[in-house]
Order: C-alpha cells, then structure tokens, then sequence
C-alpha cells in the first residue's frame, strides 16, 4: 500500500482578524502535493486573505502556515516567494517595463537574469508571440495582459501556483480559453495550484477539490462531483444552484 505524500501545503488553526472582525476563522487544512484546490465563497468570506497568508503578503494574527513541511515564517522571504507563483486580478504588470522585463522581474529579484529564449518560451506556453516581449503593458488586450502574469508567475518554475480571482476581469470567451491553458499547465508541469474565486461553475470545470468559504471559516472540502451529486451542505449547494439554474434555462430556450 502507498503511503499517502506529505501536504505541500498546510493551514494549521490559521486566524486573521482586523480589530473586531475575523477575516479568516481557525482554518485547518492540508493540500497535498498536485492537488488543483478552488477556494469559493461570498464577497468578504475570507478566501483572498487565507490565500495571502501563503506567501505573506497578510500575516495571521494566529496559527500558522507550513509549505513543504516547514512554517512559511522560518523561511526567508525572497526564498518562499521564488517558489511560489502568484497571479491575480489587477494583474499587477510594471507599465514602465517591457512584456519581457516583467516576465523576468522574479528572477531579477533574487539575481538571476532571465534569457531571451526563456521569455519566449514562457510566452508560447501561455500561447503569445515572442515578439510580443518587446511591447509594452498598454499596448495588450486584457486577456493579453492575463496571459503574461501567468507566464511571469511560471518564471521561476514554482512549485506552488496562487491565483485571485485570476480571469474575474476578463470576457467569457477569454476567460474559458484561459482557465483551460491554466488547468493543462497545472498538470504539465506537475503544479499545486490554488485559485480563489467567486465563481462556483469555474470551481466545479477545473478543480480537483473544492473548498467553500463562509465567515472566515472552511464549511465545505468536496469534489466536483460530490458537490453535483448534492454534498457539502446548504451554503455550497446554494452556490451550485446558480450555474445549475443558468444550465437550465439554456436548456429551456434550446427546445
């Protein structure tokens, strides 16, 4: 029998509160190593602030947080980062710099010098020209633009993939296109990923694993599948019940 692998990943009683409010609510979880983990949930749930305590842009006011086996906070913090990619809505790309500078920004920071042909390979995985290194952020559509922060998040070859509400801004067409890329680059490169975001169909087409949020705490930790078939109790399938009742008034209006 295989022994089950250590979490990569692991919330150990994590609290943040913002004086008398409790962001985030004793969440215990561990995330094992390839996981694909949707964290969803209300507006003001908690998700994005649990996702930050990962790679410490919030601290926890209590508990703890361990990657690999060891606390985030006895790592130093360029090190946590270089092994975590992050991408998230606002996209975050430096105007002043090239699509290629910024893809390469990560690597700067902790000495390295990203190689041209590196660039463009990173900007062919996330299916964009080369050419497009030379361009600046203004010049790139916002699919473009989301493109390019996934690519400069796999610059450092991450172990760990955060995304915030990564394709929230973008257009459906956009936003389908590139939650696929996300997922088949997740399992081509072996990633753990964890997304956030409010959208339950997103969470139930490329999820592995769903964790439903509401007041800072963890109510739900289900499948795709189980959720579908009813689990997770009343706030989770209150949440699937929006992409079920759309499903069906499609069907309605196809007959």
């Amino acid at each position: 029998m295989t022994a089950p692998s250590k979490p990569l990943l692991e919330f150990r009683n994590v609290r943040k509160s913002y004086d008398a409010t409790e962001a985030v609510a004793g969440v215990s979880l561990a995330i094992a190593p390839g996981e694909f983990v949707a964290l969803v949930g209300a507006s003001g749930s908690g998700k994005s602030t649990l996702l930050k305590t990962v790679n410490r842009l919030v601290e926890p006011t209590s508990g703890t947080v361990h990657f690999d086996g060891e606390s985030i906070e006895s790592l130093p913090l360029a090190a946590l980062r270089r092994r975590i990619g992050y991408v998230f809505q606002s996209i975050g790309l430096f105007p002043h710099m090239t699509v290629g500078e910024n893809i390469a920004i990560g690597p700067r920071l902790v000495g390295e010098k990203l190689e041209d042909g590196r660039i463009a390979q990173l900007l062919k995985l996330v299916d964009l020209e080369g050419a497009i290194a030379a361009r600046m952020p203004d010049e790139l559509s916002g699919g473009q633009r989301q493109r390019v922060g996934v690519a400069r998040a796999l610059a450092n070859e991450p172990q760990l993939l955060l995304m915030d509400e990564p394709f929230g801004a973008l257009d459906p067409i956009t936003r389908d296109a590139l939650g696929e890329r996300v997922r088949s680059l997740h399992s081509e490169f072996g990633l753990t990923t964890v997304m956030v975001t409010h959208d339950m169909a997103e969470a139930l087409l490329l999820a592995d694993r769903v964790l439903v949020m509401d007041g800072g705490a963890i109510v739900a930790d289900e499948t795709p599948h189980s959720l579908l078939e009813g689990a997770g109790g009343e706030i989770a399938q209150g949440l699937v019940a929006v992409p079920r009742a759309q499903a069906d008034r499609l069907a309605e209006l196809a007959r």
